[in-house]
């Protein structure tokens, strides 16, 4: 019973097609495109795939773009589920103000990273720092409540606001250096600092909450970027997503929660 799983991201859509809906489950296919060419899926990449019988997605994308993902699913005439974060799932209890407010990608991540750190040992405190489009950094105790998370603009955009905002000043190509002695090295390295001063205030709030330092991970495709500059060891988890979501369906499906 080949099951599907889907990230819509800002920019990209990632998915990979696995053996069965369960933990552990052996990889059959994955890809990547751009949202510019997914409307090309079902006559291109999908059409080669054997026929998936569950599907499980979380998306950050506009509504149009959902429903473009779904247009190509007609291909299998697969029923569509998207996450929809919840009071509770998984283990994870959603501290949000408003717990359907929080973003799918940060929710199913949150779960992934918690069962990552199950299957290595003892329930700990986890930072979780998702770099991407935007960058979020979550805080999760030991008895995997979320209690919190903050929200900033990736590289791009702060290069990017910088450039709109600024005179004289352009996206550059510079490098992070300890004392920056132009202008590219000066963005880039302060681009990367207030990210990883942001991280390092969560951790430390974390710990004081917690008594105990946390467990920190890091995932999104630009997090190898930012691991060698964080002030404090991370471990880099390329796929913590798609963990998340194996987790959700396998929990599904064995409970009344049915796809």
């Amino acid at each position: 019973m080949p099951f599907l799983a889907i990230d819509v991201g800002n920019t990209r859509l990632k998915w990979t097609l696995y053996d069965r809906p369960a933990t552990g489950a052996a990889v059959l296919a994955r890809g990547v495109e751009f949202l510019e060419q997914i409307d090309r899926l079902a006559e291109t990449t999908w059409a080669h795939l054997p026929t998936p019988t569950h599907m499980l997605g979380c998306t950050v994308a506009a509504r149009a773009v959902k429903q473009q993902v779904e247009e190509q699913m007609e291909l299998w005439d697969l029923e569509s589920h998207w996450v929809v974060p919840d009071e509770a799932e998984a283990g994870i209890a959603n501290g949000y103000d408003t717990p359907s407010r929080l973003g799918a990608d940060r929710w199913v991540a949150m779960i992934g990273a918690r069962h990552h750190v199950l299957r290595k040992g003892p329930a700990q405190p986890i930072l979780l720092v998702m770099v991407g489009t935007a960058v979020t950094a979550e805080a999760i105790d030991r008895d995997g409540r979320f209690l919190g998370g903050v929200i900033l603009p990736g590289h791009g955009i702060m290069l990017r606001s910088l450039e709109t905002g600024t005179a004289g000043l352009h996206v550059p190509t510079g490098e992070v250096r300890e004392f920056p002695t132009n202008t590219s090295d000066a963005l880039t390295s302060g681009g990367t600092y207030a990210i990883a001063g942001a991280c390092e205030l969560m951790a430390r709030n974390l710990e004081r909450h917690c008594g105990t330092a946390p467990v920190c991970l890091m995932t999104g495709g630009a997090g190898w970027k930012m691991l060698p500059f964080m002030a404090r060891p991370f471990e880099l988890l390329e796929n913590l997503i798609f963990d998340g979501l194996l987790v959700m369906a396998a929990e599904r499906t064995a409970s009344a929660l049915r796809f």
